[in-house]
């Protein structure tokens, strides 16, 4: 298969592609003659496992970590047994800390009535004051998938 086919049926951008085996998720494919890349099904096979992995919110050191415990099936599954602990311990964290902000945003929201103006906006007045206090510990970061293995 060309990049584009394998990307297509994998559902993954093709530089996505390029950039799984730029960071050495994906191995590298064989070439062609022509220099064209010829990905076998063990390539797509990959990027499926990869796409299911981010589809679970893991980051890319969680996923290189299970990418190398597949690659030993006979192995003990306890590391992998782990890993998804781990992980799910953060998802758990990461819900608490919506959950704060979603309270820290309700409670602006309310501070604002109909009918005044923007230089008396209590939505405006509460975002210039100090909401560190209001903010959950570890909150600088709630960009989905950014997180790095524990």
């Amino acid at each position: 298969m060309r990049i584009g086919q394998v990307a297509e049926k994998a559902g993954t951008p093709v530089e996505t592609v390029r950039y799984y085996e730029k960071i050495g998720l994906l191995p590298p494919p064989d070439r062609e003659l022509n220099g064209y890349r010829d990905y076998r099904q063990s390539h797509l096979d990959r990027l499926m496992f990869i796409r299911r992995c981010r589809n679970l919110d893991m980051a890319q050191d969680e996923i290189r970590e299970l990418v190398r415990l597949a690659d030993r099936p006979g192995a003990d599954c306890s590391e992998v047994d782990s890993l998804l602990a781990r992980h799910l311990e953060h998802v758990r964290e990461r819900l608490e800390e919506l959950r704060q902000l979603e309270s820290t945003l309700s409670r602006l929201q309310q501070a604002c009535s109909e009918g005044r103006t923007v230089a008396e906006c209590g939505i405006l007045g509460g975002l210039s004051d100090d909401l560190t206090g209001d903010l959950p510990h570890g909150s600088h970061n709630h960009i989905p998938g950014s997180h790095g293995s524990r």
